[in-house]
């Protein structure tokens, strides 16, 4: 049976950098204060305002055919996660797809929220060994900046803008994705969502007075939720997958909360030595956070490192994905 395996990685953020000591020159917070509470410390931003979610996905969908050594015509799908679309239509993966020139590739968005990485790499994972699609690029985009609210000092410190691509192929080796586990539960609709925007409360001038145009979250809510939810699925995939927290090599969680991955990795006893972060320097940037994190570590991964991924976002949504790593940058 054919297996899907990453063999290549990429990531983008912008230049500009909003530290601690910036923010709370536009809210009422301190560095203190914010990284007591979730750990991060500064994060990027896009600035420039005719510029979303796809121009960073362009970046990094262009760093990656550079590093693998692809020509953008043997990339035949295109799967783009976001929660920050460009457009309502048409998808921003079409804006992607067109703009790096992958003229023989299907393209389009799925919304999981912050599980969208591991979702997309489930569905890229689905096509490979179908035999559907050979090169198929996952790539993770989100302005998250477009969507939070300055005026906000629960929530503004959180998010950051970034974007993450891989490259899935198949392959005959006993590497790739092994397991993944995904669920979804609507009732956690009232504690993290965009009030305003959508079909059941278009903009109008009330919502946008009222700040209903950017994230809503009931905090305390989120951080029980996601605490459980990420480690019984993570427990989940280990107990299936016969593995021990001897046999794990890596863990990346979500980036959203430091105070959250340190609860699911200390729950699970995976050693703190296994447990990759880096949401000191970027804060949450939703599904590119784990594939970011993947980049920025990937000097550490080693072919047949066996590698925990674990999300939460809204929805709720959240899963856990076991992959063994198939290659030595």
């Amino acid at each position: 049976m054919l297996n899907a395996k990453i063999s290549g990685i990429a990531s983008y953020v912008p230049d500009d950098i909003l530290d601690n000591d910036m923010l709370s020159k536009m809210v009422d917070t301190n560095d203190e204060w914010i990284t007591t509470r979730v750990g991060i410390k500064e994060r990027r931003i896009l600035k420039d305002e005719n510029k979303g979610s796809s121009f960073m996905g362009i970046k990094a969908v262009e760093k990656l055919l550079k590093e693998t050594g692809t020509a953008p015509e043997e990339i035949d799908l295109l799967i783009c996660a976001t929660s920050n679309p460009d457009y309502r239509f048409p998808s921003t993966g079409s804006v992607i797809q067109y703009e790096t020139g992958l003229v023989n590739a299907y393209s389009y968005d799925i919304q999981a929220a912050c599980a969208g990485f591991i979702v997309a790499l489930q569905a890229a994972r689905g096509y490979i060994q179908a035999g559907l699609n050979k090169k198929v690029i996952v790539v993770c985009a989100e302005k998250m900046s477009s969507m939070t609210d300055y005026q906000d000092r629960a929530t503004c410190p959180l998010f950051g803008d970034a974007a993450a691509a891989v490259l899935v192929e198949p392959t005959e080796e006993n590497v790739g994705v092994m397991d993944g586990e995904f669920h979804v539960d609507g009732s956690g609709l009232p504690n993290l969502l965009m009030k305003a925007g959508g079909s059941v409360k278009p903009a109008s001038v009330e919502t946008v007075n009222a700040r209903e145009h950017y994230i809503y979250q009931e905090g305390r809510q989120v951080y029980k939720n996601a605490v459980t939810d990420m480690l019984t699925s993570t427990l989940s995939v280990m107990e299936r997958n016969n593995l021990t927290v001897e046999d794990v090599d890596w863990l990346v969680p979500h980036q959203a909360n430091l105070r959250i991955i340190e609860a699911v990795a200390g729950r699970t006893k995976i050693a703190e030595e296994k447990v990759l972060v880096n949401i000191q320097h970027y804060g949450n940037t939703s599904a590119a956070s784990i594939p970011l994190c993947l980049d920025e570590y990937k000097h550490k991964l080693k072919k047949g490192n066996k590698v925990l991924m674990t999300a939460f976002g809204a929805g709720f949504t959240w899963g856990a994905m076991y992959l063994i790593w198939a290659f030595d940058s």
